[in-house]
């Protein structure tokens, strides 16, 4: 999915405005008009694994914890996490997110949630265009899982 994104509004208005003051040179040199927004796909996270163990008393299930890293403006794709359990926890950065059939909720450094098996993430985004997000992410999964599969693209 290809997103454009503006700064801000004013931002956003100035470079229009600039556009068109530089049209007619521009159109002239080129024969085309400029183009007045940028187009790019967000930033998206990354996971790193911390440990990974099978439950010695619960078989078939792994037990893994991992830092999931938001650089600025960063977005997840909508995604599901198998048959796992996860909990989250915000380590930095303010983390926007939206599981299937609940509300966008916004949490800070100390807040967590958690997610059942099966649940549909919508949403997982970096709030902040400027700083960097962090979570501990614990996932207890049926072992040989994939710890995230990301929705189709539409």
């Amino acid at each position: 999915m290809i997103r454009v994104r503006f700064a801000g509004g004013l931002l956003a208005a100035g470079m229009v405005a600039a556009s068109v003051a530089c049209a007619p040179t521009a159109e002239h040199a080129t024969g085309q008009a400029p183009v007045a927004a940028t187009v790019s796909q967000p930033p998206s996270e990354t996971l790193s694994p911390l440990l990974e163990q099978a439950l010695p008393d619960v078989k078939g299930k792994t037990f893994t914890a991992a830092i999931v890293n938001f650089p600025p403006a960063a977005r997840a794709a909508p995604h599901r996490h198998g048959r796992a359990f996860v909990y989250a926890y915000v380590l930095e950065g303010i983390v926007r997110s939206r599981l299937g059939g609940e509300p966008v909720r916004t949490y800070r450094p100390g807040q967590n949630w958690v997610e059942q098996p099966g649940a549909h993430h919508l949403l997982t985004e970096n709030t902040s265009r400027t700083r960097p997000a962090k979570l501990l992410v614990v996932f207890i999964s049926d072992t040989g899982d994939r710890l995230k599969v990301d929705d189709p693209p539409r």
